[in-house]
């Protein structure tokens, strides 16, 4: 199973007047993983984006377990749990510096041409890459 994980200080910006992090900012969270799981398998979002290929998310689902507060490094691990020739699933899962699980994750991305903004298949390469390094079956 294709797994990655990164390390993120929060920022002041990120927080609310309580010192927790803002909700919206997980979104931003995640992406920094998918970025952080796209370098692990050698891949471009630049590269994709100018073959004329994006990613939209499709569908997010997050659980607020417990508060992230400014200053903690975040431990946010990413796991690619399922794809098809039209579709990425990841799952998330984020500690505080206790190690305590903070908050889960999900979202589902969907490849889109670039020209007519409409669902298409992912570019071959880029599904042998995933092959490469995932268990999952193309479907």
């Amino acid at each position: 199973m294709l797994e990655a994980e990164v390390k993120i200080r929060v920022r002041y910006a990120e927080v609310d007047r309580m010192g927790y992090v803002y909700y919206g900012n997980y979104a931003t969270y995640y992406e920094v993983a998918r970025r952080a799981i796209m370098d692990k398998i050698g891949m471009s979002y630049v590269k994709f984006e100018d073959e004329g290929y994006f990613l939209p998310i499709a569908r997010m689902e997050v659980r607020y377990i417990q508060p992230a507060l400014y200053d903690e490094v975040l431990t946010v691990k990413i796991r690619l749990v399922r794809y098809t020739r039209v579709k990425l699933e990841f799952e998330y899962e984020i500690f505080n510096q206790k190690e305590e699980l903070i908050n889960k994750g999900y979202t589902l991305q969907v490849f889109i041409d670039g020209q007519s903004r409409k669902p298409t298949s992912a570019p071959q390469y880029f599904l042998e890459l995933l092959d490469k390094y995932s268990e999952s079956e193309i479907n």
